[in-house]
This record gives structure tokens, sequence and C-alpha cells, in this order.
């Protein structure tokens, strides 16, 4: 009850008309921000930090709150439609959103992505206002074996259930990693594949290794097929705004899905959302794999609601934590608890007592700023889908232009101009011997998670290999993993028999 009146005070405080219009703000920069490649909702936040020197704290907060979710449905807008994410987190939407788009149904696609960041969005903030403390809790129960048991489980299962084949899909992962080895290792100092090149001793940017796979491997693709068949085909850029009663049908639980995935993600120190996304989205494959026709690889719808609501859950519950426990599980929350420290605040269990009044103004404006997205997005989806419109060589040329300035605005590095050609180059050589992408994105986001834990293991334990499976909750995770991958490839063999006879 006390949360509840709590809430009610913190909606009256954000409820006035110039609060309003500083989350009307917010979510339309935000938005305007995420689409761009490279950026985000983190670069959102980063970028319209000094905008709000001369708002009052809980004025700047409220707009924060407008920017980092508006951030996150625009970094889904650039991908679906361009299939260039504005952010590592919309990668795991973009893989079925973009294919819905090619095949007419971009509106769709939109409108499903929006609906999920509503419905991800809104329930992860009724469960920070209610159970923010016992949420906190589950950090406690994950060390470096749980960390790498989820790892691992995302590694296997997302490399089986993307690729025709499972050897393509470990092959993608294993380029993935490798990657992931660029720059200086953590533990012991040493520069590990970087030529004696210094600007690599941080290691290959993700910005740089999803632009250049997603975006640019897409546009030499596409420039490959000039004067072919194929070069002729428009992406149509019409779609519904609404969602057949079919569609809702398969969306909504994986709307409720993805939430229940993302949400204890955002309580766990693992980076941000990438885990989450693609595990929703895995989750999605493996369950329309069990039944006839699945769209998925040709635009499943599933495999939009899931990743999408998985996202917005988990930066949710990454907001919990940051008030909370003063834990920024994500960029975005380091960036925001930047924007705390900027005003002299400290986020922890003090916070609800020195700042009660912004705390609960800043929970409110999380539902009041979902509403409002929802409002603005969910009617201008077909709008965006006309972008589709454009000409091919003005859209696939302006996709270029933006996807390089991303790259060069997050660095101001020329060897990241080379790099992410480079990278392009292996998407298309990737596209062109049907190697899945997303494996790669895995293995590069998670890789160093998995060496880093791993050796934490091995050092805690003395080199005692048993240790990885001493935990309970690894234990599961790969007790599920094999009966999940065994279970996959014994039912995919018994479609390639059936298909045979």
């Amino acid at each position: 009850m006390d949360s509840l009146a709590n809430l009610g005070d913190g909606f009256l405080t954000v409820l006035t008309p110039m609060n309003m219009l500083w989350v009307l703000v917010g979510a339309l920069l935000g938005t305007a921000v995420g689409v761009l490649p490279g950026l985000g909702s983190a670069m959102a936040v980063a970028l319209l930090l000094p905008v709000t020197f001369s708002l009052d704290p809980i004025g700047a907060f409220i707009m924060f709150a407008g920017v980092l979710f508006g951030g996150l449905f625009g970094d889904s807008i650039s991908g679906i439609l361009m299939n260039t994410p504005g952010n590592s987190t919309a990668i795991a939407g973009t893989i079925e959103g973009h294919k819905m788009a090619r095949t007419g149904r971009a509106a769709q696609a939109l409108a499903t992505s929006a609906i999920a960041a509503f419905i991800g969005g809104i329930l992860s903030s009724v469960l920070v206002v209610f159970f923010a403390p016992s949420l906190a809790d589950l950090a406690t129960l994950f060390g470096p074996e749980e960390y790498l048991a989820l790892a691992v489980f995302a590694f296997v299962a997302i490399s089986a259930v993307v690729a025709e084949s499972l050897v393509r899909g470990l092959t993608a992962l294993v380029i993935g990693l490798a990657i992931a080895l660029v720059g200086v290792d953590g533990m012991s100092g040493a520069a590990r594949f970087t030529g004696g090149q210094p600007e690599l001793f941080d290691g290959i940017n993700i910005v740089v290794i999803t632009v250049g796979l997603l975006a640019l491997g897409e546009v030499i693709a596409v420039a490959a097929r000039r004067g072919t068949r194929q070069d002729t085909e428009l992406i149509p850029s019409g779609g519904r705004l609404w969602l057949s009663r079919e569609e809702f049908r398969l969306a909504l639980p994986a709307w409720l899905r993805g939430s229940a995935i993302g949400v204890p993600f955002g309580i766990i120190p693992v980076g941000g959302s990438e885990v989450p996304t693609f595990l929703a989205y895995g989750t999605e494959r493996r369950l329309a794999s069990r039944k006839p026709g699945s769209m998925f690889g040709k635009g499943a719808i599933q495999g939009v609601a899931g990743p999408e609501a998985a996202g917005n859950a988990t930066a949710g519950t990454a907001m919990g934590a940051l008030l909370a426990l003063g834990l920024p599980t994500s960029a975005t929350a380091a960036v925001m608890l930047a924007a705390f420290r900027q005003y002299g605040l400290q986020p922890g269990p003090l916070l609800f007592e020195r700042a009660s009044e912004l705390v609960w103004a800043l929970l409110a404006s999380f539902f009041i700023g979902m509403v409002v997205l929802l409002i603005l997005n969910l009617p201008f989806a077909p709008l965006w889908a006309k972008l589709l419109k454009l000409p091919r060589h003005y859209l696939y040329a302006g996709i270029t232009v933006f996807a390089m300035l991303g790259v060069y605005a997050t660095s101001s590095k020329l060897l990241d101009l080379v790099l992410v050609l480079a990278i392009g180059l292996l998407g298309f050589a990737m596209r062109r011997y049907g190697l899945p992408v997303a494996p790669v994105l895995i293995g590069v986001i998670l890789g160093p998670l998995a060496e880093t834990e791993f050796r934490r293991a091995m050092a805690v334990s003395e080199g005692d290999p048993t240790v990885l499976v001493s935990s309970p909750i690894a234990a599961t995770l790969y007790a599920v993993l094999v009966l999940g991958v065994g279970a996959f490839l014994i039912q995919r063999r018994s479609a390639a028999l059936a298909k045979a006879a």
C-alpha cells in the first residue's frame, strides 16, 4: 500500500503541463537519436545530458525516462526497416523484423515492436515498484560458474536454431569468438591480435561489428545483385497498422514470454539486453519449430515480439537495480548513474529516503513515457514504413552514409572505418555461403564475459574443472541445454527423413 501511495504521489508530480512536455520531448528526441545507426538509447542519454543542465532534477529525470524508452524503440525502427539496428540490443528483433519488412509487412513489424516495448516496459515497471528489493537479491545468486553456463547456453542455443546446419551455426560462432579475442587480455594485460595497433587495445567496438555485419554487409550484397532479377525487386513499403487476430494470437504469448525472460536480466550485471533478447529469439524459434508451417527465416512475428519485449523488460528492471542498489547493469544505466551524480545524488537504498519525490516521479514517468511512446509511434508505423519507398540506390547510399557517420561519431577513429568495411565484406561472404550472422554477434557480445568468468572460476578453484558444474543453477542450465539441443537435432533429423520420403 505504501508503494501505491508513493506511486500516486509520483503521478501527481509528473502530470503537470511542464513535466508532460519533458516526457514528450524526451520520447521524440530518444526515438530520433535511436534511429541513427551506431547510436542508441545509451548514446541518446549521453548526448542529451548537457541539455538538462538548466532543468530541475525532477524535470531532467522525467525527460531521461522518455529518452531511454524512445531510444530503444528508435533502435528497432532502423533495424526493422533497413537491417541496421541502432544498438546491439535491437539485433535479435532485427533478424525477423527486416524479413517482415521485405515481405511487405513493415508496418506490422513496427506495430509489434511498439506493443512489445509497451508490454515489456509496463510489466517490468510494475515489478520494480512492488518487488525491487526482492528482484535485487537475484543478482547475488550468480557467480563465475553461473555466468559461464549462461554464456555457453546462449552460444549453443543460438547456433543450433538459427542455421539450417549446426556446423554452419558453430562456424559462425567461432568467427564471433575470434573477433572478440582482439584487444588487451583483461587478466594478464597482454595484447592479442592487435597487429601492434594501439587503437585495437580496447578491442573492436560492437558498433563497428554490428554496423559492418548487418548494414554494410547488406549494402554490399545488394550491390552484388545489381542487374539481376533480385535487384529489380523492391521492398514493399505497405502493411497494416493493426494486427490480425492470427498475428495477435501468435504475438501475445511471445510478448509475455519475452517479458518474463527479460525481467531477471535487468538485475544481473551482464552488460545490457543482448543476452535476454537472443534467448527470447531462440526460445520463440525453438517453440515454432515444433509446429508445421513455421515462418522463421521468412518473417515470423514471434521473432519480433519476444526479443523486443525482453529488451524493454530488461531496461525497466535495470533502472530498478540502479535505484535500489546503485548497481548499473547496462551501458544506459551507467550513463544514468552519471546523471544522478551530476545532481549530487547517489542511487542506492538511501535514495528512496533522501530523494523520495524524485524516485517516485521517475518511476511514474516510466509508465507515462511508455504510454506516450505507444500513442506516438503506433499510428506513425505506416509513415516510418514509407522510408522503404525511397529508390533503392538512394536508400542504401543513405544507409551507408549514416552507418559510417555513426561509427565515426562513437570513436573518431579512422581505423574503425577501415574495420567496418572489412567486416562488411565478411558479412557479404557469410551471406554468400549461407552462414548465419546471429552466432557471430552473440559470440562477440558474450565472448569476453565467458572468457573472464571461466578464468575466474578456474582461479578460485585452483584449476578444478568440476567447479563449473558444482552450482545447481549452472548444472541445470547445462542439463537443459543438452536435452534441448538433443531434442532439436532429433526433430530436425525426423523432418529431413519425412521430407525425403
